[in-house]
């Protein structure tokens, strides 16, 4: 079984290493391998933490999102070789990324790279706010909005210093500002007791390639946190100008073909290129009746095709959840539009001129 992987992000003096001595305190965290990226001449950040073992790795060369298919690669294969060996253990991996740092090459990195995809799997992402310095940092760096907007769970920290209920950086107005980067997140107060930090590092996220009930909760649980009705298609358009980020699910009734679907994932790839984020979906393909297509990417990489034996439920459409920034919703729906309907029509004359031959 893969290792879970949660990454823990969150921009400068957010409180990201407090959060983590609150959750390494726990008993229930002692199998965990921590990694700490540290931006800077000096190790600091690791030094600051509770546990010091040998499940402690410190990456020292700089912002982890620049460093990633490098550095982060070797250290884990390092981690599992050694956890083989009998020379560590641990049941899951945390990575506490520097203030400064990209998710989505993160998350690229173990779609993408072969031996983190076999061996590794993220299973949440958390982002941290510093509910104090919210308002300049979400203004003058952009990092920090697309660290909140591929977050699974925000942490808002620091309320307490914030000041009442009429300041611009009251939990109220903070909670607003950061549903408009991320429609689907659960948005917590790091000071509340009913805050199970251990259970929210600790989280399992669904696997789609581990069966139906599992490829049903990974598609809709974006949508739980917020929401208990069912959504209709605008429910899942949203931009702001602020902000920058848009969402759209691309629902099709009908099947496509395996060309169509390649030639369509091949297109989103060459032309939204690093303006998509993040990309999940169920897949009807024409050839393969009954088995879903899983397909999942981040920035512009999407990873190989995967196969369910069966659909989780009775909903056979195919739905494809795009979250982007820099593109406008609407332009959004319009090029995959687009896209989709070119890759529909090369699809049917690749099989036309087939026929004919």
């Amino acid at each position: 079984m893969r290792a879970p992987v949660t990454i823990l992000t969150g921009f400068l003096g957010s409180g990201k290493t407090t959060l983590l001595n609150r959750a390494l305190s726990s008993p229930d965290l002692q199998n965990t391998a921590v990694i700490i990226n540290e931006f800077g001449d000096v190790s600091i950040d690791h030094a600051l933490t509770t546990q010091s073992d040998d499940t402690i790795v410190v990456l020292e060369n700089g912002c982890l999102c620049c460093t990633v298919f490098g550095d982060l690669v070797q250290t884990l294969n390092r981690l599992y070789h050694a956890r083989a060996a009998g020379e560590i253990g641990f049941d899951q991996v945390l990575i506490e990324t520097s203030g400064l740092a990209e998710v989505g090459p993160i998350i690229q990195a173990f779609l993408s790279e072969p031996t983190l995809d076999g061996l590794f799997q993220i299973s949440s992402v958390i982002a941290t706010v510093d509910a104090v310095n919210a308002a300049s940092t979400l203004h003058d760096h952009a990092v920090s909005i697309r660290q909140i907007a591929l977050a699974d769970a925000v942490i808002i920290t620091k309320l307490d210093l914030a000041g009442d209920g009429q300041s611009p950086s009251s939990e109220r107005h903070l909670r607003e500002q950061v549903r408009k980067f991320n429609q689907h997140a659960v948005i917590l107060d790091a000071q509340d007791p009913c805050v199970d930090l251990v259970k929210l590092m600790t989280h399992r996220a669904a696997n789609p390639t581990l069966g139906p009930d599992a490829a049903r909760e990974w598609l809709t649980q974006e949508g739980e946190h917020n929401h208990a009705h069912h959504k209709s298609e605008d429910d899942f358009n949203h931009h702001d100008h602020e902000t920058d980020i848009s969402s759209f699910t691309l629902v099709q009734d009908a099947p496509m073909t395996r060309d169509a679907l390649s030639f369509l994932l091949t297109s989103l790839e060459r032309h939204l290129g690093t303006s998509l984020l993040r990309v999940k979906g169920l897949i009807n393909v024409i050839e393969e009746p009954g088995r879903p297509a899983v397909v999942q990417g981040a920035q512009h990489l999407l990873h190989n095709l995967t196969w369910l034996e069966r659909w989780p439920d009775d909903d056979h459409r195919t739905r494809i959840v795009f979250i982007t920034q820099g593109l406008p919703a609407g332009d959004l729906e319009e090029l995959i539009g687009l896209l989709d309907r070119i890759a529909q029509r090369t699809a049917k004359a690749r099989l036309d001129a087939a026929l004919i031959s």
